[in-house]
């Protein structure tokens, strides 16, 4: 957030064609704008079609490195990494979904998953609890337009079972701070 606002130049995008993937072209041009060149630049287009290849293979919705650099001996190589998964490719990656780690995540969020519901904690004291992403974020809008602030984002999905809604309500109400919850259902 910090480069882009201060040195927006620094901030490459490259647009890859799912069906595609990285060409040798893109993976060049990556290489080329992250400061590599000679062979260097085509060790680090290597990883970088690497790490494309990883994203599709685990069913990613992110992987990002920093710092991509070189060792001392003058290899190219990814140094540290972060992934994130897609929750709707578990049945594809079950043994990437064996090792999760719930102990540093926000315990309502796991709570959350484990009956289909899409929840993310923040620091208001008015629960939002609605069916629909789009209407999830419309409703967080009009909390703060009218001087609130949002305890969470709650979607229950447009076929929330009874038992849904009933967990919906009670992981909400176990934030100590919610003093209101706005139910916004449509449909």
């Amino acid at each position: 957030e910090e480069v882009a606002e201060k040195s927006p130049d620094k901030i490459f995008k490259e647009a890859i064609d799912i069906n595609i993937g990285v060409t040798d072209a893109q993976a060049a041009g990556m290489a080329k704008n992250l400061g590599f060149d000679g062979q260097k630049g085509k060790q680090a287009a290597e990883e970088i079609k690497k790490l494309y290849e990883l994203f599709i293979k685990v069913d990613a919705t992110q992987v990002e490195i920093n710092p991509f650099g070189e060792t001392p001996e003058g290899r190219v190589v990814c140094f540290d990494a972060k992934i994130n998964f897609d929750d709707n490719a578990e049945f594809r990656q079950k043994d990437i979904f064996k090792g999760r780690d719930t102990a540093e995540e926000d315990p309502r969020e796991v709570e959350a998953a484990k009956h289909n519901l899409n929840y993310i904690g923040m620091d208001g004291n008015i629960a939002c609890l609605v069916n629909g992403a789009g209407l999830a974020m419309a409703t967080m809008d009009i909390i703060k337009l009218h001087g609130g602030d949002p305890a969470n984002f709650l979607d229950v999905g447009g076929g929330a079972t009874e038992n849904q809604v009933k967990e919906a309500f009670r992981i909400v109400s176990s934030d100590q701070r919610v003093k209101a919850i706005l139910v916004n259902i449509f449909g």
